[in-house]
């Protein structure tokens, strides 16, 4: 039989009160440390001014309740990707969504559009359509990269390409330019 250079330990072997042990001066340590909590921190202030906050970040406006301009029938609307970001540069973040009908079978299209929300206002509100489901594109990546939107999309070479399966892919880049959202990125539009 080959021994160990390292003679086996009796401390290595755990046992029930080992654990007991090692939990009890866990919980010890958390709970010591929620009741010694530092001093609030306190700076040199001119006598009579308040403290400034610094200002609340906005948060993204939400897709739910949005009124989407797409008429699903009997069918759920359903916001299967969405990104936030300043597009415009007025410091708010911009949500970008990508909306479709429940449709259960085939490939339905997506809409791409662009959300705002004024301070105050209930809800958010579409202010730009970057994709028309009119159109019959699938959206399969969705980002917001230094204030633009970037996507890629899956399209049809034809009316005689069934909805089931796109055939041409293309990425694309919109930008906020003049009060309006411009296609930067021009077509790669690529056959699959």
């Amino acid at each position: 039989m080959q021994q160990s250079a390292v003679p086996e330990l009796a401390h290595t072997h755990t046992h029930p009160i080992h654990w007991l042990a090692t939990a009890t001066a866990v919980a010890g340590v958390v709970a010591l440390s929620s009741v010694a909590q530092p001093d609030s921190a306190t700076a040199a202030q001119a006598p009579g001014t308040a403290p400034q906050s610094a200002p609340a970040a906005a948060a993204p406006p939400a897709t739910t309740g949005v009124d989407f301009p797409l008429d699903c029938g009997p069918v759920k609307l359903v916001v299967a990707r969405k990104a936030t970001g300043d597009l415009d540069g007025d410091g708010r973040p911009e949500t970008v969504a990508v909306v479709h009908c429940d449709a259960g079978m085939s490939t339905p299209p997506d809409g791409v559009y662009v959300l705002t929300q004024g301070a105050g206002a209930p809800r958010a509100r579409v202010v730009a359509m970057l994709v028309d489901p009119e159109d019959r594109t699938k959206v399969t990546d969705l980002a917001v990269r230094a204030g633009a939107v970037h996507a890629s999309l899956l399209g049809y070479s034809s009316p005689d390409v069934p909805t089931c399966c796109p055939d041409v892919t293309d990425n694309a880049k919109w930008q906020w330019k003049n009060g309006t959202f411009v296609r930067s990125a021009p077509s790669e539009a690529r056959s699959v």
